[in-house]
């Protein structure tokens, strides 16, 4: 197929008058697709039903160490529900807190906390004149949305398939001690489904911030949610590195089984140094007694270890690989060689990230929606909702089924087209 960039006026002209024919045409089936969120599909959710049989009215519902799970106690969560996220997150249950079923809910506290209370003995954010947070985008929006609530001035840091432009990063904590924190997805990262090298995590590690207060929010939100069997990536454990490089209270890291057992009641947790947990722990105390611990037995009674999660996982995996093949296929046989986007394709995670060409993000989702598919709204994936080429689209494969993907995807590809054929046509 020939390029688009290199066609003349009348052949964009005809091709154009030929892909409107044909949206016309979807534009009356009525369609009502939605690719807008990371959600798990019915199906997904449908492995996870064995954990309504995991206890039952007339089980032992004592823990390890003897607590009853039905009572108050265990602010930090139970042992063996420690051991089981433990494994998951690749750290000891000594440096673990369970929290309730949201990592969101998790960061967003941590964030409250820094705000009101300050970090091991810093001065409370709110008591500063300026906050800062580094934001590498495209980035995961739910992110943003945290520090712009609490009014925390937000600065894009570009991302590349190692991870964030860690020159970037190193100069900018190194010469303002307004710069609190960085957001980061690292493995599977939310929407290109890069994952970060060893270098950028060590480079991470070995950071020298002005502020003494400064915390990465490493949010391994897909820690083990790859699509294949043969062919993973690896990323190297943050804490550990941490601790080589001298810097044990960098980081935070949060991981939850949202996107393994039920996103609405799954269990999320906080792993980070003994010195961080010491501090979390003063204000947890004052804010609950403890977390569902019925829960947190229910899914080790369900996965029974790390062993049973990873083969629960590859479930996840049969359901949705073909939705990443199908999506990618698509876009491959119906926008490869025209040079007017590209996409990644990744081997883990929820979402692909597509660029279109530049200006032209807002006009796609907004094509796509009048004729029934609904897209993450263009710019999501940048702070303030602020895409500077207007380029970024989020696909999320996994919640339609297979058939409505494809169809979806489709539409998409056609929307894609158009939208690129009208900005030559201008230019």
């Amino acid at each position: 197929m020939k390029k688009y960039t290199e066609m003349t006026k009348d052949e964009l002209k005809e091709e154009l008058a030929t892909l409107e024919a044909e949206y016309k045409r979807y534009q009356g089936m009525n369609l009502k697709l939605d690719m807008s969120r990371g959600k798990p599909s019915k199906e997904q959710l449908d492995l996870s039903m064995g954990i309504m049989d995991a206890l039952n009215s007339s089980v032992d519902l004592t823990c390890e160490d003897g607590t009853d799970c039905r009572n108050y106690g265990c602010l930090d969560g139970i042992p063996e529900a420690k051991v089981l996220i433990g494994d998951m997150m690749e750290n000891s249950p000594d440096n673990i807190i369970i929290y309730g079923n949201s990592s969101l809910n998790v960061m967003y506290d941590t964030v409250a906390r820094a705000m009101t209370h300050g970090i091991m003995g810093a001065t409370p954010w709110c008591k500063l004149d300026k906050v800062k947070f580094l934001c590498p985008s495209p980035g995961y929006d739910r992110h943003f949305a945290i520090t712009e609530y609490f009014g925390i001035e937000m600065i894009v840091v570009p991302m590349t398939p190692d991870g964030p432009d860690m020159d970037m990063v190193e100069k900018l904590v190194a010469e303002d001690d307004a710069i609190k924190g960085i957001w980061c997805v690292p493995k599977y990262s939310n929407p290109q489904g890069y994952t970060y090298s060893d270098e950028t995590v060590r480079r991470f590690a070995r950071l020298k911030p002005a502020a003494k207060d400064f915390r990465i929010f490493w949010d391994n939100a897909y820690g083990i949610h790859h699509l294949y069997e043969d062919k993973q990536d690896y990323l190297i454990e943050i804490l550990d590195e941490c601790k080589k490089a001298g810097n044990p209270d960098m980081v935070y890291k949060f991981a939850s089984t949202s996107k393994i057992t039920f996103p609405g009641s799954g269990i999320a947790a906080l792993a980070t140094s003994l010195n961080n947990l010491e501090d979390i722990k003063k204000q947890l105390k004052n804010q609950t007694i403890g977390h569902d611990k019925v829960n947190q037995l229910r899914h080790v009674r369900f996965f029974k270890d790390i062993e049973g999660m990873r083969e629960h996982m590859k479930k996840h995996a049969d359901l949705i690989r073909p939705r990443f093949e199908a999506v990618e296929q698509i876009l491959d046989e119906n926008l490869g060689g025209l040079d007017i986007g590209s996409w990644t394709k990744p081997i883990g995670g929820y979402f692909i990230g597509f660029d279109a060409m530049e200006g032209c993000a807002k006009a796609i989702v907004a094509k796509a929606k009048k004729a029934g598919v609904t897209m993450t709204d263009a710019g999501a994936t940048y702070p303030y909702h602020k895409d500077p080429h207007d380029s970024n689209i989020r696909i999320a494969p996994t919640f339609p089924s297979v058939e409505n993907l494809k169809q979806a995807a489709l539409l998409f590809t056609l929307c894609v087209r158009i939208v690129s054929l009208e900005k030559l046509l201008q230019e």
